[in-house]
């Protein structure tokens, strides 16, 4: 049964966050972090938020085992900087990528350049969307490992971008690292989550900030059959929407399973959304009609609209460890408040731009007692509360 978690509880709590971070920590190990992100995801269409005609029982699980975020947001209503605010906990303008088309900047730090000085492995596995030159890929934001794509959407068997004609030729996008490679037939989907989960078993001995950005559901629709052959029943256009989310899923439980096989769940602070609504684009749609698939109900608006349609996403945050399971919280959140949260969890200070964000912690403290501290407002190094570990 899901618990409701009102503001008076999470603000009690505040003053104990410090304490209770250090608690959720296993002696001698720091904890881990994996972002799950999907791509123009509807803010309903995953089972725990009450679609019935899809099927995401990993996603669902994962919020079964934590804290279900209802009034969470993503900082802009389209790609790339709703991408950059998550990765550096600053409004898009401020980080430098108020739209599509500007990379982040090398002086921005990342998620993954915070944590990396501190002992994380850093991976990323998908859609990066934040710049293609040397200066600008995964690798010199901080990430270790990278195998993936730097455009905005890729076709999910050849790999190729093909929507920037005529300007812009079609070209193969799939890299590891700082190499092109070739994955030919691969379901991208597929490729990106076998990746993560090799990384997973890789650092089962390290700390790691894992990212899986993964392009599903954003066009083009693709899917394999096996997919598509779980909803037999459903209108083509929402049968594939349907399919694409279930590979994401599947996607999900399989590095969950790596998590499970080397006993770190209990260790690992486990992050579901997405990063914006669901699109109308006619290309994500059939005959070149306005899309319909996704579902942003009852909200207005859907990606590129700052109504709710276009912003409001899951949030899902798992870590057995330290969260009570099945918890709702009604709280706003937004997309800034990742990086502070994740700061905060792993005991590191950010050492350059201050953060837009404010922590969304539900640690649990004491050990088997249910605690929630959101913090708002600006963190100060000489906070009582725990808000902040350092210069932000």
């Amino acid at each position: 049964m899901w618990s409701m978690l009102s503001r008076r509880d999470l603000l009690a709590s505040a003053s104990m966050a410090a304490t209770a971070i250090a608690q959720t920590r296993k002696p001698g190990r720091k904890p881990n972090f994996i972002v799950f992100l999907a791509d123009d995801l509807g803010c309903h269409d995953i089972g725990a938020w009450g679609a019935t005609d899809l099927k995401t029982p990993h996603v669902d699980a994962l919020a079964a085992s934590g804290v279900r975020f209802t009034n969470w947001y993503a900082a802009a209503p389209v790609c790339a900087p709703s991408r950059a605010a998550l990765l550096t906990g600053r409004y898009p303008i401020r980080a430098g990528v108020p739209s599509n088309g500007p990379p982040l900047a090398p002086s921005e730090q990342t998620i993954a350049s915070l944590l990396k000085p501190a002992g994380y492995a850093t991976g990323i596995f998908g859609k990066w969307h934040l710049g293609s030159t040397p200066e600008t890929i995964p690798n010199a934001h901080g990430f270790d490992r990278f195998t993936g794509f730097h455009s905005g959407c890729i076709d999910y068997y050849s790999h190729r971008y093909y929507w920037g004609e005529p300007r812009t030729v079609n070209y193969h996008d799939l890299w590891r690292d700082r190499t092109e490679v070739f994955e030919d037939g691969q379901y991208s989907t597929e490729l990106f989550a076998r990746e993560a989960a090799q990384f997973v078993r890789d650092n089962r001995s390290n700390p790691f900030f894992l990212y899986v950005p993964f392009n599903g559901v954003h066009y083009p629709m693709h899917a394999p059959k096996r997919y598509t052959d779980r909803f037999p029943d459903l209108p083509p256009e929402r049968r594939m929407y349907a399919a694409m989310l279930s590979a994401v899923d599947d996607a999900v439980g399989l590095v969950m399973r790596a998590l499970r096989d080397d006993r770190l769940v209990d260790n690992t602070l486990v992050l579901f959304t997405a990063d914006n609504g669901a699109t109308r684009e006619p290309r994500a749609g059939l005959g070149q009609k306005p899309a319909t698939a996704g579902d942003n109900r009852p909200f207005r608006g859907n990606k590129f609209s700052a109504f709710d349609g276009g912003m409001h996403v899951p949030m899902v945050m798992s870590w057995p460890g330290a969260i009570p399971s099945a918890q709702v919280l009604h709280e706003i959140g937004n997309h800034v408040d990742l990086l502070p949260t994740i700061a905060a969890a792993a005991g590191v200070c950010r050492a350059t731009a201050p953060s837009m964000g404010s922590t969304r912690c539900p640690w649990r403290y004491p050990p088997r007692a249910p605690v929630t501290t959101p913090f708002s407002g600006r963190p100060t190094a000489s906070s009582p509360s725990g808000e902040a570990l350092g210069s932000w």
